[in-house]
């Protein structure tokens, strides 16, 4: 049934244990021409020798997609493949003929199993988000659907520093509004506004412990959040609409008395010149990337 079935399984999970299937069925409904698309691609690549599997993924697998959405894939190549294509600078592909919808088409990402692998033990977040709803379109490996299934997890190593971090990064926001305001820079204003609301809304999903989809659904992932202020997302709207000092102060609120976040306004100063203005002593991943 595999071509790798004696390899060694990656390392597994009590939870994450479940035998793999040569097809798998997605999750959410898919539009018929999407799945023509899929069915296309997966029929281009099954009998490659230098692939080893398909994932399906992106707002397709989500049940986000629109009629006129493409499909994202990652293709999975042997080592020596994945290894020519890294030195060639040759990981994507994106091909219209096999989309019989207009404006669409297929757009993926070349990886290894090895990397797969990396993202279920240390991947980020947004990551691992963009593997929620995920699902194989053909595999060669041998418990891929339960790898693929460990990914989209929140991460709890950490949770306490991240939330410490995103109030912080929140507090700070809020600071910088007022004085780009006072300085009547534009620039400032705006960028205080979107650090200010990315901050707010990390803060709410880690509360929740929701993964940060990365900017494109971020407004969806905290919408659906279940435990946030009842206005936040109004406040959250306003603020980006039109940013202003008004508007910074109703969401911080919002998000500062939602509870006791156990950081002071000391703390948070101090916090954001240790971590951020003098993250290049340390060379710690910049917090936008956690």
């Amino acid at each position: 049934m595999f071509d790798d079935w004696n390899a060694p399984p990656f390392r597994r999970t009590p939870a994450c244990i479940r035998r793999v299937r040569d097809r798998y069925t997605a999750p959410v409904q898919i539009r018929a021409h999407h799945q023509r698309a899929i069915d296309r691609l997966a029929n281009a690549y099954r009998d490659d020798p230098e692939f080893r599997a398909l994932i399906i993924g992106g707002s397709v697998a989500k049940g986000f997609a629109r009629p006129d959405s493409d499909v994202d894939f990652l293709i999975v190549a042997t080592d020596e493949s994945f290894e020519r294509r890294l030195g060639a600078r040759d990981l994507f592909i994106n091909r219209t003929d096999l989309c019989d919808y207009e404006g669409g088409f297929v757009d993926g990402k070349i990886v290894s199993l090895g990397f797969i692998e990396d993202l279920a033990e240390k991947g980020n977040e947004p990551s691992r988000a963009a593997f929620e709803g995920a699902f194989a379109a053909f595999s060669r490996i041998q418990d891929l659907d339960t790898l693929i299934r460990c990914i989209p997890v929140y991460p709890e190593a950490g949770h306490d520093e991240r939330i410490r971090a995103f109030y912080s990064m929140a507090f700070i926001q809020h600071w910088l509004m007022h004085e780009a305001e006072r300085h009547g820079n534009r620039y400032a204003i705006t960028r205080a506004a979107s650090q200010l609301a990315l901050f707010s809304a990390r803060l709410i999903l880690a509360h929740n412990r929701r993964l940060f989809p990365y900017h494109k659904w971020l407004p969806r992932a905290l919408e659906s959040a279940p435990e946030k202020p009842g206005d936040l997302m109004a406040c959250f709207k306003a603020l980006l609409e039109e940013p202003n000092g008004e508007h910074a102060n109703a969401l911080f609120e919002r998000v500062r008395t939602f509870r006791d976040w156990g950081v002071s306004d000391l703390q948070a100063y101090t916090w954001f010149m240790t971590d951020v203005e003098w993250s290049w002593m340390s060379g710690t991943t910049p917090i936008e990337d956690w």
